[in-house]
């Protein structure tokens, strides 16, 4: 690469956090040429998320990566808020796996993270470079022109977030890309050239976090096997158990504390000896922090868009910072995949924002409420709240709504904001993410649903072909998508006998579901006979009709892509344009 002859690339994504990890892998596995822009010289190995839920295992799935990070995932943990001698005020447990994997999965983010990064040598098309930040960009509509050079100034290690000045030559370098993202975290430099303010708060209250790995040979956590919210007014405190010898502690500030007290080496061996031996454990981090509850208030600007703690920063309350940011990875690469390929115009991606951004914003609360709820310093206020949690245990709708977890905002984009058709009614599916049950096929495997839709568009027929009611134009957007035809049976309800066709009709794919938890959701969601389901490739619901509806809502999907044929040859004559630069 030299600024003589600028290369050019389909995607450059500034930062290898999870958030441009996941990305990254989203888009090879589509097989766009990317190139990852990392500032950090090296990973420097600490953790800082502790906890994914079963909506980002199932992105983890998307991106082929999922059996090798669970592998390394301590999962079906139950999270509890408890008093001070280990007592149970209440529990979170979630045991259903309506999207295919478990609610609960604490990480090690540096296991997590190292992983992510050394999969991505399976996709030739995806370069990662290391020491490298991105300095300067700018557009010409149909281009991004990209400025990076060596890391000048580097974290040290995320002990005490301490820097270091590195004597390197700059040795800037320029390409252009066809898009942008901003997956470079809080302190985003695309958000800030982007002149792109935030909304929220930001929090004064800090708290103290320790990082312990058990040494070698020692057995000293069995008293404290899950992860609990300590409700103590004197000193709240998060105990949260991960993977391998790890354990981490975080204790709020009081009045009074400072930094440099609370992270004295006296004081952190003080604080965990309430809860375990400290000569048994090696402090792997200590430091005080405190967090916020920002949004962008835009999360693109042309070809440039910002993904992860770059558009939203999330307190760590309910475990969803890295999760918000996998989120996005998933919205965002199909989307720049049909943009890219000429599958859908560019105004596709104005979707994105308006689509992630309520949910995104619903975390955050949901997380500030919770911070609220497991703070609290007052006495009185405290033992109210274990009162009211107590009773809701024992109350059997309240208390179920409380132990799954109802309080966690549900995987659902906000009425008008979404690609799809308006939810029909209360019990509408559009715009919500559809379940991923274990599916039966012909042969007697079991399977993730989201095996057999592929990675494009799917057409999900309730114990019909969703291909015989197709007209001659919505096969030819649908072929144009790379989609696929499913049909769901309920258990045993295989077509059998004599008198059935004796082979498989073309392009279709026949299932049964042995519990049934799709088929009833097609049944609640759905009106009329013949139910499709048409289905997003980030999974989402664009509609669910009545067969003789299918070819209109097909026009409609057609026009909020922005498709039209000559998209497509249009692309495709800019991609070999591009290969020839």
């Amino acid at each position: 690469m030299n600024s003589q002859n600028p290369e050019i690339v389909d995607v450059v994504i500034a930062g290898l956090g999870p958030t441009g990890a996941t990305l990254a892998h989203l888009l090879g596995k589509r097989g766009l040429s990317v190139l990852v822009l990392e500032r950090e010289p090296v990973f420097y190995g600490n953790a800082r998320a502790v906890y994914t839920d079963d909506e980002c295992m199932r992105v983890m799935q998307a991106a082929g990566v999922a059996p090798e990070l669970a592998a390394d995932m301590q999962i079906d943990t139950p999270a509890q808020w408890t008093f001070p001698d280990g007592r149970v005020i209440g529990r979170y447990w979630q045991l259903k796996r309506s999207f295919g994997w478990p609610v609960i999965n604490f990480l090690y983010q540096p296991w997590l993270e190292t992983k992510l990064s050394d999969l991505l040598a399976r996709y030739p098309a995806v370069r990662v470079l290391r020491g490298r930040e991105l300095v300067d960009f700018s557009q010409d509509g149909g281009l991004v022109t990209i400025t990076h050079q060596a890391t000048q100034n580097c974290r040290f290690g995320d002990g005490d977030g301490s820097r270091v000045d590195l004597a390197v030559d700059p040795a800037p370098v320029t390409l252009k890309a066809r898009y942008l993202v901003g997956a470079d975290g809080g302190r985003s430099t695309v958000r800030e050239k982007l002149g792109i303010g935030m909304d929220g708060k930001n929090f004064p209250e800090p708290w103290l976090v320790v990082d312990l790995e058990m040494k070698e040979g020692e057995d000293a956590l069995r008293h404290i096997p899950y992860f609990n919210f300590v409700c103590d007014p004197a000193c709240p405190v998060v105990s949260c158990p991960q993977p391998g010898r790890f354990h981490r502690f975080e204790f709020m500030l009081m009045p009074g504390q400072t930094k440099e007290y609370m992270e004295d080496p006296a004081t952190v061996r003080s604080l965990i000896s309430r809860y375990v031996d400290p000569d048994k454990f090696e402090v792997k981090r200590k430091l005080v922090y405190t967090f916020n509850a920002l949004v962008a208030r835009e999360w693109r600007k042309g070809r440039v868009l910002l993904a992860g703690d770059a558009a939203h920063m999330t307190p760590q309350f309910m475990g969803q910072g890295m999760s918000s940011g996998v989120r996005d990875a998933y919205n965002l690469a199909w989307k720049l995949e049909a943009v890219l390929r000429g599958k859908a115009a560019e105004q596709l991606l104005d979707t994105y924002g308006s689509e992630r951004y309520h949910h995104a914003k619903a975390m955050i609360d949901i997380s500030v409420q919770m911070k609220d709820f497991v703070s609290m310093a007052n006495p009185l206020a405290a033992a109210l709240r274990n009162f009211i949690v107590r009773t809701l245990n024992v109350t059997p709708v309240l208390g179920k709504w409380l132990r799954e977890g109802g309080f966690k905002p549900t995987p659902t984009y906000r009425a008008g904001s979404y690609l799809g058709l308006p939810r029909n009614g209360r019990r509408g599916v559009e715009g919500t993410l559809l379940p991923q049950p274990q599916v039966r096929t012909f042969k007697g495997k079991r399977v993730l649903l989201d095996e057999v839709l592929g990675e494009g568009f799917a057409l999900i027929g309730l114990e019909h072909d969703p291909q015989a009611a197709l007209s001659a134009e919505s096969k030819q957007l649908l072929a144009s998508l790379d989609s696929r035809f499913v049909t769901l049976y309920h258990f045993g309800g295989r077509p059998q006998g004599m008198h059935v066709q004796r082979h498989t009709p073309a392009n279709l794919v026949e299932v049964e579901e042995p519990d049934e938890e799709l088929v009833r959701w097609f049944k609640r969601g759905g009106h009329g006979q013949d139910l499709v389901a048409i289905v997003r490739p980030d999974k989402f619901v664009f509609a669910l009709v009545a067969a003789d509806q299918l070819n209109a809502a097909l026009a409609e999907l057609k026009q909020q892509l922005g498709w039209q044929p000559g998209l497509v040859s249009g692309q495709l004559d800019f991609t070999r344009l591009r290969k020839s630069a």
